[in-house]
């Protein structure tokens, strides 16, 4: 790692913030520290890795800051004593790895090759898979049912049997899911919603 490295530190607690940057001082790692997410937005990087503490919401808001930007960097959590759980939903969140605080820069160094080894494609992954939740989401609960049907390769009668509606009822919905999803026809809606984990 000798190139200069980009790391965007998020954290409100002025001490952390200090003690990270210090202990990266004088090494290719240049930090660019930012009290909240906000601010990280409206100066958002083009590259490098985002290092953020975690407070029970910080990482699932980065995450959906990035899909609404549509730009993803690998982020990598950091809270003190955090139990299994906490990990757990961090990296079910989006997160790439966990620090555990107070660390220093071998860990951070660490954190950074394992960035580098998933940027590409657990990052293009991860952020279709954001962007597609974020398109489903849209959908009403009837809309999501017509498409799960869909998906399943029923044709609208049989998912009008399914949801106990009308054949016609049924294209409506459709009609207005794919809109909603900014599909441009049925296969793409499908693709839409096996990114987003919604079908297997």
């Amino acid at each position: 790692m000798t190139q200069r490295t980009n790391l965007s530190l998020v954290d409100n607690d002025l001490r952390r913030r200090a003690s990270i940057s210090h202990a990266l001082a004088g090494t290719p790692i240049h930090v660019e520290p930012f009290e909240h997410l906000d601010e990280l937005v409206a100066r958002w990087p083009r590259d490098g890795l985002i290092l953020i503490h975690d407070d029970g919401q910080n990482v699932q808001r980065a995450i959906k800051m990035m899909t609404d930007l549509g730009q993803w960097l690998p982020l990598v959590a950091y809270g003190a004593n955090p139990g299994t759980n906490q990990v757990v939903q961090a990296v079910l969140n989006g997160a790439i790895d966990y620090l555990e605080w107070p660390f220093g820069l071998a860990e951070v160094r660490q954190a950074l090759i394992v960035a580098e080894e998933s940027s590409g494609s657990l990052g293009t992954v991860k952020l279709r898979e954001a962007m597609a939740r974020s398109r489903v989401q849209r959908l009403t609960k009837r809309e999501r049912e017509v498409l799960a049907g869909v998906a399943d390769g029923l044709s609208n009668r049989l998912i009008g049997e399914r949801l106990a509606i009308s054949p016609r009822t049924v294209e409506i919905h459709r009609a207005n899911m794919l809109n909603k999803m900014g599909a441009n026809h049925t296969s793409e809606a499908i693709r839409i919603a096996i990114e987003a984990s919604l079908v297997g």
